[in-house]
């Protein structure tokens, strides 16, 4: 058994219309999705997936939160992509959480079960379609997010009017002064959840909250989610009485700083009756090589250690100056919102060897600047290697993306923006 069967269901095949597609590519999947190619055999720009460095990525990230008494609900906005999800439900996340209905939609369809909508859900539209969904499949839950007296008002409508049968599960969204959306007064966010009790279409489900997007820098900012995560500890005691279903949700926790949601909001999960503390990570799966390295707990802390799986291949187009090459990928392919790629390998007589030092400084929609520390150390028509930084704005490039394994493309699957 390989890697790839964790995806073998998943598995397309491409058509000249995707990026990652190749006159190569096409004739191997002649045979079937399947496929075994060397990576200097297909077309560029490409993007890949390390099948071995995602499993790692999963079963560490399953592992620790195990260990820690939580469970995960991977952010599926990440990827958009439902055979990592899938995977990650194997492994034993305990549902996917999206951002809007539109991701909601790409859950359903790809069959998954539960889901965390970790936003406020309005549309009424989106509720119409979710309370026909909800009613008809008594097994596909969704929880969703409220952070006002007029989103309960608002919700409540939409879903009346759309006679729907089944109340929908809402957590209460707790927010920071400077912040994201959530709830900032404690008296208004009691007065919020018994708005949703009183509601013949919700039920309280628990508590939410993003301490990602807590403000400042440093010592301060770990102060700040410090105090954050304090006070949403101190609502769960209020809440849980008021809490519809079984089971409390307390959830929080991006990719950088979910360590400190276990340390504050774990030991008050542990002691509340019947409460599940669900981590939302996301960026975890694919780990890169620029902000979430030098941000995760075990870069900053302690925490689980996560690696690099994703990366772009693009081919030297150019070489216009003793020390600039020209790559043949940019800003249509590349994240460069949190930091430029940095060349890490290139292919060379058919092996990956380490590339010379080498610097992106610079891109255009379809091009991208390499400044060389030794003039001619790049040819032109040599493949290398990028490493990427954040990766919400990888995937989104792209339709698909291509597993490797032991530097060699297996497969693709598709991806959903």
């Amino acid at each position: 058994m390989t890697r790839l069967d964790a995806v073998r269901g998943h598995l397309i095949e491409l058509d000249v219309r995707d990026k990652n597609w190749s006159a190569t590519l096409a004739a191997a999947q002649c045979r079937g999705p399947e496929v075994d190619l060397g990576l200097d055999e297909l077309s560029t720009p490409i993007f890949t997936l390390d099948l071995d460095d995602v499993d790692h990525n999963i079963t560490t990230m399953q592992s620790w939160v195990t260990e820690h008494g939580a469970s995960i609900a991977p952010h599926g906005k990440t990827t958009m992509c439902p055979a990592l999800w899938s995977w990650q439900l194997q492994q034993g996340a305990w549902a996917i959480t999206v951002a809007n209905e539109a991701q909601l939609r790409v859950a359903r369809d790809a069959g998954i079960g539960r889901v965390v909508v970790a936003n406020e859900f309005l549309s009424p539209q989106g509720l119409a379609w979710l309370a026909r969904e909800q009613d008809s499949d008594p097994d596909f839950e969704v929880i969703t997010w409220v952070d006002s007296a007029e989103g309960v008002r608002l919700m409540t409508e939409a879903l009346t009017a759309a006679g729907a049968e089944r109340p929908l599960s809402v957590c209460l969204e707790i927010g920071h002064p400077k912040a994201r959306a959530g709830v900032r007064d404690h008296d208004d966010a009691l007065a919020i959840a018994r708005a949703v009790v009183e509601s013949p279409r919700l039920q309280l489900r628990g508590i939410a909250g993003y301490e990602g997007s807590v403000p400042g820098e440093g010592d301060q900012r770990i102060a700040g989610v410090r105090s954050f995560l304090t006070a949403m500890g101190e609502l769960v005691a209020e809440l849980s009485p008021l809490v519809e279903t079984d089971e409390v949700v307390i959830t929080a926790g991006g990719s950088a700083l979910f360590d400190l949601v276990v340390e504050i909001l774990g030991p008050i999960a542990a002691v509340a009756p019947n409460a599940r503390l669900v981590l939302r990570s996301g960026a975890y799966v694919v780990h890169d090589d620029g902000t979430y390295k030098r941000s995760t707990p075990a870069a900053t802390r302690t925490g689980p250690v996560f690696v690099a799986a994703a990366h772009v291949w693009a081919r030297v187009i150019s070489h216009p100056e003793a020390d600039l090459v020209l790559l043949d990928v940019g800003k249509r392919d590349i994240p460069y919102d949190a930091g430029l790629p940095v060349v890490q390998k290139v292919v060379r007589d058919g092996d990956l060897v380490d590339a010379p030092a080498a610097e992106v400084f610079n891109t255009n929609d379809q091009h991208a600047y390499v400044r060389l520390s030794e003039p001619g150390s790049l040819a032109v028509g040599e493949v290398v290697r990028l490493g990427l930084s954040h990766p919400c704005t990888m995937f989104d490039k792209w339709r698909s993306a291509l597993l490797v394994e032991n530097d060699r493309v297996r497969g693709a699957i598709p991806t959903y923006f």
